[in-house]
């Protein structure tokens, strides 16, 4: 009998056995592997740094983190917060992280919505559809990323110069420099609408639980949409037209050889996030295709016998139970847009991989440079987890 079995005459754990010294205890072989193992992880360990350290210093290498206080030198094409080569190295590395982050949000965004479609049509009764969305998600499934961004790039450079430009709407031009879209100027008023449209998404989240938890207790139900209305759009817009709601458009034109003004997509970015997008839908289609089909054909049957259309059926009771199943493999492939984006390299695209690479090669800290892309990337990937595991406890079933 074991140490935590149940001693089925006294209901009781029987008394612990004293540990004796001896091989033939099995506690005593498992402490001695223990150790053994560990002492083993520890010499390896210990000898890779050990020899790392000595060739360092024969090849006179530095080490340290002092090289981040220096003048980059450094152009980078792209940035979200103000840059100048003549910035340190921090200040490169921390526009190397936003601009990761900026593929990897819009990527995830873009693909979920892209690969949900794509997974509810490959599901269509007219055959038509159905094959087209089934050879799209073979053909962009079955050939390397690394080539489809090289294809995307390779188009893009191919376009017609910024006079040739095409010109599918007023101030939207498409060109060998990229692509470029209306905007307007942004404000100090901007920043204050959107902080309070970030303040009613949240309120009107913890207001649906809120609704949701007063429909269980008394069977009625709330309309969410005039609150969430009032304090994600009233309330900002108010603020804005309050603090003089300025609002200066900016159109791109042709000035000289290039455009200017307006909001400039670059050939780079954008050829990596279609390349991203596309290449992610495909699994993301084929993951929601499997989610559907894993809810029971009774499920279908009785919410049409309700008088309910079918794309209400699909909204309102498949999906919210598909969910369960599909959750856990799309958290890997909001992993694999992320760490898939450090291919940028290969089409210019300045990011954390790009900008690291760059500074270790100018520096030659190439050990502090490897580092800082393992941190960044480690710690984005462990930030996706974490929330899509609490996602999925929350829509978990309770067993009762």
């Amino acid at each position: 009998m074991s140490d935590t079995a149940i001693d089925p005459r006294y209901g009781t754990k029987p008394p612990k056995r004293p540990l004796r010294l001896s091989w033939g205890d099995e506690r005593v072989r498992g402490i001695v592997y223990q150790i053994l193992v560990v002492g083993i992880v520890g010499s390896i360990a210990y000898w890779l740094f050990s020899n790392t350290m000595h060739n360092l210093e024969v090849r006179r290498i530095a080490t340290g983190w002092g090289f981040l206080e220096r003048e980059a030198g450094l152009p980078i094409a792209e940035f979200l917060i103000p840059y100048d080569p003549t910035d340190t190295y921090l200040r490169a590395l921390q526009v190397g992280v936003l601009n990761t982050l900026k593929v990897a949000v819009i990527g995830i965004a873009l693909a979920t919505i892209l690969g949900t479609i794509l997974g509810v049509l490959k599901l269509s009764k007219n055959w038509l559809v159905s094959r087209v969305v089934g050879a799209y998600i073979e053909i962009v499934r079955d050939l390397p990323l690394l080539l489809q961004l090289l294809f995307w790039y390779a188009l893009l450079q191919g376009l017609p110069g910024p006079r040739q430009a095409i010109h599918p709407a007023t101030g939207v031009f498409l060109s060998n420099r990229g692509l470029k879209l209306p905007f307007f100027e942004w404000e100090g008023p901007h920043n204050w609408a959107l902080l309070l449209m970030l303040i009613g998404a949240v309120g009107t989240y913890f207001y649906r639980r809120a609704a949701r938890a007063k429909q269980m207790a008394d069977g009625q139900p709330r309309a969410i949409w005039p609150a969430a209305t009032v304090m994600m759009l009233v309330v900002p817009l108010g603020a804005w037209y309050a603090m003089g709601a300025p609002f200066t458009p900016d159109i791109p034109a042709l000035r000289g050889f290039n455009f200017q003004g307006g909001l400039t997509v670059s050939p780079e970015f954008f050829a990596l996030l279609l390349g991203l997008t596309l290449y992610t839908a495909g699994f993301i289609a084929e993951i929601v295709r499997a989610g559907i089909l894993s809810v029971s054909q009774g499920q279908w049957e009785a919410a049409e016998a309700l008088g309910l259309p079918r794309g209400r059926v699909m909204n309102l009771v498949v999906l919210p139970q598909a969910l369960r199943v599909i959750i856990p493999p799309m958290t890997s492939q909001f992993l694999n847009i992320t760490k898939n984006s450090s291919l940028a390299v290969a089409i210019g695209y300045q990011d954390i991989v790009s900008i690291a690479n760059t500074t270790l090669n100018q520096t030659g800290q190439a050990i502090e440079g490897i580092a800082i892309i393992m941190v960044v990337y480690l710690t984005i990937s462990l930030s996706i987890s974490l929330f899509m595991n609490w996602y999925n406890s929350k829509i978990a079933l309770v067993e009762r």
